[in-house]
């Protein structure tokens, strides 16, 4: 097994395991709260370049190596203005959903191994994965942005329409509250939620069978499914102006300030407890 750093900082890391040439697995490990910084977009362009070039892997599985959280929401800490215009990719989109795109396009099987709270961009990120497995007692998944004033900017609307129709993807989105691991199977958010005991067992063994089967094969069969089922660019894209434009109004800046004051982007109840927390006007 071959490990790799994709890191700019010491409290920043993103690692690749390759635990096969076929078979590799990507851990998001930053304490305290998996909170997504501009710093990381560099590590998951570079995680995606490497799973596109790689002549011989067949499987991705995304995790996390902190307690109760795989991924969550954008830093609101950060400089926002300058992630939100940085310059598109060569698709046209911004750079966060020009990868969404790639990994979900990308002939490699991806796996979101969702174990703890996937909010807003981990939401996102395990949308464009091919497929989600939950802890049954510890995943809690959501799309808050709604709650904070905001339109969600990477693509929830264009992908969970289509996982799990309009009715329930519009309660998801709006209600900006959170899912867990049972109801989100029942919606199809998720592939299945299986006992947290279960998890790494029922997700190592299918990565590991899919990666014994012959790569072509599975590129052919992702493709056509892709035709089938992928939103095509201009959704992605209308979604992330909207955001945008959502960051720029006063009324959106002030919720949230007043979200940060409460506790936001930070640890906590208000993270811990986030659709809740953001249901309080």
């Amino acid at each position: 097994m071959t490990d790799q750093n994709y890191a700019t900082s010491k409290t920043v890391e993103i690692s690749l395991a390759r635990h096969s040439p076929e078979y590799w697995r990507v851990t998001i490990d930053h304490p305290p709260l998996n909170i997504f910084g501009p710093e990381m977009l560099p590590q998951v362009n570079e995680i995606i370049t490497a799973i596109e070039s790689d002549e011989q892997v067949k499987v991705v599985v995304f995790d996390s190596a902190v307690e109760g959280l795989f991924l969550i929401h954008l830093d609101f800490l950060a400089n926002l203005d300058e992630l939100a215009h940085l310059p598109p990719g060569p698709t046209g989109l911004h750079p966060w959903n020009e990868m969404l795109v790639r990994l979900s396009r990308s002939p490699v099987v991806s796996i979101a191994s969702i174990r703890g709270r996937a909010t807003g961009m981990g939401s996102e990120l395990a949308l464009a994965c091919d497929m989600r497995f939950a802890s049954r007692e510890k995943a809690i998944l959501s799309q808050f942005e709604v709650g904070a004033d905001l339109v969600p900017g990477g693509g929830p609307m264009a992908r969970l329409s289509r996982l799990m129709g309009r009715g329930r993807a519009l309660e998801v989105i709006l209600s900006a509250d959170d899912v867990s691991g049972d109801l989100a199977e029942r919606y199809g958010y998720v592939n299945r939620s299986l006992p947290d005991a279960d998890l790494d067992g029922f997700v190592n063994a299918l990565a590991t069978r899919i990666a014994s089967f012959d790569k072509q094969i599975i590129a052919d069969t992702k493709r056509l499914v892709n035709v089938a089922s992928l939103p095509p660019d201009i959704e992605i894209e209308s979604g992330w102006n909207a955001c945008v434009a959502s960051m720029a109004r006063p009324a959106t800046r002030q919720r949230i300030k007043t979200l940060i004051e409460r506790g936001f982007c930070k640890p906590g109840d208000a993270e811990n407890h986030l659709g809740e927390f953001v249901g309080k006007r």
